[in-house]
């Protein structure tokens, strides 16, 4: 028995072995009661209150000697009742101990499963397949065996969401969990990472063919659409895989490169990849600037650079686009090749984009107070393009500026139009009914089709550096040029050709009638200070309606 239940019985033991209060009051009212019998019995029996009366009365009143051995009955209750009391009290006690006890062991393994599962799906989260992996792979160690880690995640899952409600997003993510189940063997961990991404670790007997095994198991298993609120929805799995000892000796390397593998599955078209030091862009530097991006857009570190478009007709300057830097303290001024991709992939993406927007906002503010009404043209990714709540918050920020939207021109590549062409048409007619410009950046590189095309509210196309660069080595170059300048024309729009930085090529494109002009032959990309500077000194076209950035 448990020290609570001995001190409780032990004190019914002390109740049972000491006279109680019970006992007492007992004795007390049976000895009152016996005087006052004797002294009634003396009195009417005998005529009066005397020692010899009383005497009388206790020797020859039968009634008495009962009433004389209620003292003995009282004290005797008493101490039963104390005693039966404690007793009931310690049994209380115990029992409910007891309850609380075994509410307590189930209350520390619902929070212990509750901080190793999912709570959507019940299936080990993060932390415990870190923890089993770990385990996992000093055991593969040891018997010099070998393991994989395979990372999924759900493609365009956050459409699901926007469009039919987290609801819907979840009862997914529950049906997905279960039909990975129901491909996993016993000795494999399925977990769910977060959001919409899971992961699989699976022991390897001879890995590539177990690997390509579970592979297909998983596509299989996505084959069947998903049944969600009466919809038949056609969801798809992207699929990176790293494997222990080849790829990694510990948890961390194992997790990153499948990761790696897992983005790179994303872009090709098996659906899956097997992690190849070929596909890790990731060197300890960029993983490194990776955990310092948030920091530095929140803390200001990044700073924009504009380079001015010139009106080729007119020779003058029609706008500038605003290219986002970032200003490292150890690094120096990191091109955005080195981290946009990172902001991408860390969701970051969408957080840049607003503080460019709101940047390059104040700047033209500025500059048109200072009388230079000149248009900025911002980079607008493929993610943030298809976000739904683009156009509201664009909204908001023009709101807070003194700049007239006409004066922003938002660039997009073709292949963020091919992502979700319907969704990205919704989009950019409501920014367009702003009255935004929308420019297709290098055009040229990617695969839009011309019926899209046709009915995205387009101001302007921009043909990619690449073409106009080798224009006049190239016969092909030129033609692609001269075709883009023709159908660009033809549809009504605005043509910019980017990356000029011979004297020659602004001949050509000029005779091509070409609209508008930018590179280095004009201008490098310029710190605010000094690109106000440059319009100050160059002539402007400053009009009120203007067609493009």
């Amino acid at each position: 028995m448990d020290r609570l239940g001995e001190v409780l019985l032990k004190n019914v033991s002390v109740m049972k072995s000491r006279v109680t209060k019970h006992a007492v009051y007992g004795v007390l009212i049976a000895v009152s009661t016996i005087i006052l019998a004797t002294l009634l019995s003396a009195q009417y029996q005998y005529g009066g209150i005397s020692v010899e009366n009383i005497v009388a009365a206790q020797k020859n009143n039968f009634t008495l000697w009962i009433i004389d051995g209620m003292p003995f009955i009282f004290a005797f209750w008493g101490q039963y009742v104390s005693a039966s009391m404690a007793l009931q009290a310690s049994t209380m006690v115990l029992d409910q101990t007891n309850e609380l006890r075994n509410q307590t062991v189930a209350l520390e393994y619902q929070v212990m499963h509750d901080a190793t599962h999912d709570s959507l799906t019940d299936l080990p989260n993060r932390v415990l397949l870190l923890d089993r992996l770990d385990q996992a792979i000093h055991t593969a160690f040891r018997e010099q065996q070998r393991l994989a880690l395979l990372i999924l995640d759900l493609d365009h899952f956050k459409d699901i969401n926007d469009t039919l409600g987290h609801h819907s997003g979840d009862q997914v993510l529950k049906y997905v969990a279960l039909r990975l189940q129901g491909v996993m063997r016993k000795s494999d961990t399925l977990a769910r990472l977060g959001g919409d991404e899971f992961a699989i670790m699976v022991p390897l007997a001879q890995e590539r063919n177990d690997v390509h095994i579970v592979v297909e198991k998983i596509q299989n298993a996505f084959i069947s659409p998903f049944i969600v609120g009466g919809l038949s929805l056609d969801v798809q799995a992207s699929i990176g895989i790293a494997i222990f000892p080849k790829h990694g000796k510990d948890v961390d390397t194992i997790m990153q490169r499948a990761d790696v593998a897992m983005y790179v599955a994303k872009q090709n078209k098996e659906g899956f990849a097997i992690y190849s030091p070929k596909l890790d862009k990731h060197t300890p530097k960029r993983l490194t600037l990776m955990g310092e991006l948030r920091q530095a857009i929140e803390n200001g570190d990044l700073v924009l650079h504009y380079q001015p478009k010139i009106n080729i007709s007119g020779n003058s300057t029609i706008g500038v686009e605003a290219l986002v830097r970032w200003q490292h303290a150890e690094h120096g001024l990191i091109p955005p090749d080195d981290f946009i991709p990172m902001a991408e992939r860390t969701g970051l993406i969408k957080q840049l984009f607003f503080w460019v927007v709101k940047t390059a906002l104040a700047q033209a503010e500025q500059w048109h107070n200072e009388q230079l009404k000149i248009g900025i043209a911002i980079n607008l990714s493929p993610s943030t393009l298809l976000d739904a709540d683009l156009p509201d918050i664009i909204t908001g920020l023009l709101a807070s500026s003194n700049v007239p939207a006409r004066y922003i021109t938002f660039e997009i590549t073709e292949g963020s139009i091919i992502q979700d062409p319907d969704r990205a048409l919704d989009i950019l007619v409501r920014l367009a009914k702003m009255g935004i410009n929308i420019s297709i950046d290098d055009f040229g590189t990617g695969y839009s089709s011309l019926a899209y095309l046709k009915k995205m509210p387009v101001s302007e196309l921009k043909i990619d550096q690449s073409f106009v660069q080798d224009m006049l080595k190239n016969d092909n170059d030129a033609v692609i040029v001269r075709s883009t300048i023709d159908l660009a024309h033809n549809m009504g729009l605005k043509v910019v050709a980017e990356g000029v930085e011979e004297k020659e090529i602004v001949v050509r494109l000029k005779l091509l009638n070409c609209d508008i002009i930018q590179g280095y032959y004009y201008s490098v990309p310029l710190n605010n200070n000094d690109c106000t500077e440059w319009l100050r000194s160059h002539t402007l076209d400053i009009i009120d309606n203007p067609t493009t950035g």
